[in-house]
């Protein structure tokens, strides 16, 4: 499997189907999904099905979430990184957005903070991006802590699903 990038404590690497009860526990956990207005998973398969999909964009984009691992215990904790999306949000096409989901309990370490980071520079030194967007729900402040302590720019408020999201911007 390949490794993206790296940081002191975390690996990033390619999604795999062995990821799924990591990806399971993550997507199944409402508290992880508070800001995202959407329903936990219910069954593993469905944490294959977003695997695969994953899978798909890295061969379609040559992009796509990674999975996090910590290299002290070895654990899946998470995925972070870019991706490129290609449906409109907030009026914007085709742009690459960066993101991070944590399991609860890594919360609190900075790690996300770490993630960005990496994902970012990824994005501008490997990928040569000029820009790099990301959202977060207007009420999920410290998501959007971590985007601002990473550089990213609010932009604007806008409605998504009904729901009042922020949008950020960071430019190389």
């Amino acid at each position: 499997m390949k490794k993206f990038t790296e940081t002191p404590r975390l690996i990033l690497r390619e999604l795999v189907a062995t990821d799924d009860k990591g990806m399971f526990e993550l997507d199944s956990n409402a508290e992880v999904l508070k800001y995202l207005y959407t329903e936990p998973q219910t069954k593993i398969e469905q944490s294959l099905d977003v695997i695969a999909f994953i899978r798909r964009q890295y061969e379609e984009n040559g992009i796509g979430r990674w999975a996090v691992i910590e290299k002290q215990s070895g654990d899946f904790i998470g995925w972070a990184g870019l991706k490129l999306v290609t449906q409109t949000i907030n009026s914007r096409t085709n742009y690459y957005d960066v993101g991070y989901r944590l399991i609860p309990r890594y919360w609190g370490k900075g790690y996300a903070t770490e993630l960005c980071r990496a994902s970012v520079d990824y994005g501008f030194n490997v990928l040569k991006l000029d820009l790099i967007c990301a959202t977060a729900s207007m009420h999920n402040l410290a998501s959007r802590k971590v985007l601002e302590k990473n550089g990213l720019t609010f932009i604007e408020e806008f409605l998504y699903d009904n729901q009042p999201e922020a949008w950020y911007e960071i430019r190389r």
